[in-house]
């Protein structure tokens, strides 16, 4: 196709108009061009994104996107530090509780099963001799 008639089809003049169905009122007319279509919707995508990126950029929903809202490396370390912590010490703590409870047993004369077994050993002679 030849430039010329694409530019002179992007200069088409239209006519929009908007009526009442019912009465046949025009309510709205507009005087539109491919050209101004096209620039008109592409103003409203620009902006569109432009307002998404200052959204997720401005406000705490950044912190919901993979990746993003960990931050540098070093922090991702010392998160990664403070769990391995976290889970020693809950891990600790679990001990703790169990042997505290066995403690309670212990005293209170609760004990139902040890953990140790009788040995059976031979019986040594002994000699006087």
């Amino acid at each position: 196709m030849d430039t010329n008639t694409t530019l002179k089809r992007l200069r088409n003049k239209y006519r929009l108009i908007i009526m009442n169905e019912d009465t046949y009122e025009e309510v709205v007319k507009f005087k539109l061009t491919r050209w101004s279509v096209y620039t008109a919707l592409s103003v409203i995508f620009v902006l569109l994104v432009a307002l998404t990126t200052a959204l997720i950029i401005f406000t705490p929903l950044k912190y919901y996107l993979p990746g993003v809202g960990l931050g540098s490396a070093r922090q991702i370390k010392e998160y990664r530090e403070l769990k391995m912590r976290t889970d020693s010490m809950e891990h600790a703590l679990k001990l703790q509780h169990q042997y505290l409870d066995d403690l309670q047993k212990v005293l209170s004369g609760k004990v139902i099963k040890l953990d140790t077994n009788k040995l059976a050993l031979p019986k040594v002679e002994n000699s006087d001799d």
